[in-house]
């Protein structure tokens, strides 16, 4: 039989300090901005209006922070979570130099962590993946790490450590475009009233709608990132495997609670980080997923009147609302309900 197809790495593939560089770099286009809104409905202003980003010093609207990390991590899935069992959280995540229709993605990972699990059968892999534009100017930087089967239980991991993650690291020094000047931020066209000093920490926000996950945009969405992870796809190995179904790729479930967070929190226009990601548990098609929020934190950021930094908790729960807040049933085993606990960082007008 021909050798010349890819099976993918398992976890004895990976050593400690190898780099990857990830193939098919992605030029993207008004076609991807648009079916993005058709997959989500975002109706954040700054990335749906070109006057609307111009009038804060951008030469458009930037393509939406999400949409980025999932090009970035699609370009990753090949060579790191192809065979993954799950992608298990995310850590130390720094949106940079923003990214317009045009734009060429381009992406490398350095494994940082290997741990092999008790059961002998799989182990989890940590990754540092960098994204750059066609000016190898840095774009978005995340960690990310994954639980990946062995190929042999009998071999050897070529390494072992467990990093440590700073889950404030993503926040330090935040990089704010240059260009970036509030001073013609209009709260009509943007939907809310609603700037930075109104929020108050602890404060928690429900959300309200919910939104059924369907087969169909599911599967496109993973598409049009180029995640190539068999969970999602290929039902005839998803049967045999515990759920006996395709997995909904997390990064979707993320781009839903963002577009649900815009009612409440319609002027946090632009993600600056992730600072630590969860998926609690496994989404499906037909499940239908509400949100809340909690303001984390508050900063202001440093010689800047106008601009304000949120601290926030997301969390998503499946099958059940909001009210009520659901979060965590004991001090370390999340409600049945929570599938995304996303702590990350937002930019807003003061």
């Amino acid at each position: 039989m021909s050798d010349k197809t890819s099976k993918g790495n398992f976890f004895e593939d990976f050593r400690l300090g190898q780099k990857l560089v990830h193939s098919t770099p992605r030029t993207l286009t008004e076609g991807d901005v648009s079916l993005y809104t058709a997959l989500y409905g975002s109706r954040f202003a700054f990335n749906s209006s070109d006057t609307f980003a111009m009038n804060l010093g951008f030469e458009g609207a930037p393509i939406d922070d999400f949409l980025v990390f999932h090009i970035i991590f699609g370009r990753s899935v090949s060579d790191v979570s192809l065979n993954a069992v799950a992608n298990l959280g995310y850590a130390s995540c720094r949106f940079s130099t923003p990214v317009y229709p045009g734009d060429t993605l381009k992406a490398t990972s350095s494994v940082i962590g290997l741990k092999k699990n008790s059961n002998n059968k799989t182990g989890i892999v940590w990754v540092h993946t960098e994204g750059t534009n066609q000016n190898d100017e840095p774009v978005l930087d995340f960690v990310r790490w994954v639980m990946v089967p062995k190929r042999d239980i009998d071999a050897p991991a070529q390494g072992f450590l467990t990093p440590e993650l700073d889950p404030m690291s993503a926040t330090k020094e935040l990089p704010i475009p240059s260009a970036l000047d509030l001073s013609g931020y209009d709260t009509e066209l943007s939907g809310s009233q609603h700037l930075w000093g109104d929020y108050e920490t602890g404060e928690r926000i429900d959300h309200i709608a919910g939104f059924t996950v369907e087969e169909a945009e599911h599967q496109m969405a993973t598409r049009l990132y180029q995640n190539s992870a068999r969970v999602h796809f290929d039902a005839q190995m998803t049967k045999d495997t515990r759920f006996g179904k395709r997995l909904v790729y997390g990064g979707h479930v993320i781009s839903i609670a963002r577009a649900l967070s815009f009612n409440g929190l319609g002027n946090a226009f632009k993600v600056a980080a992730i600072n630590g990601g969860t998926h609690a548990a496994p989404v499906f098609a037909g499940d239908t997923l509400y949100a809340w929020s909690e303001i984390l934190g508050k900063d202001q950021i440093p010689g800047r009147s106008d601009l304000g930094a949120l601290r926030l908790r997301t969390v998503v729960c499946k099958n059940h609302s909001a009210e009520g807040f659901p979060y965590r049933s004991g001090e370390d085993e999340y409600d049945h309900t929570v599938v995304l606990d996303l702590d990350y960082t937002v930019l807003m007008p003061t």
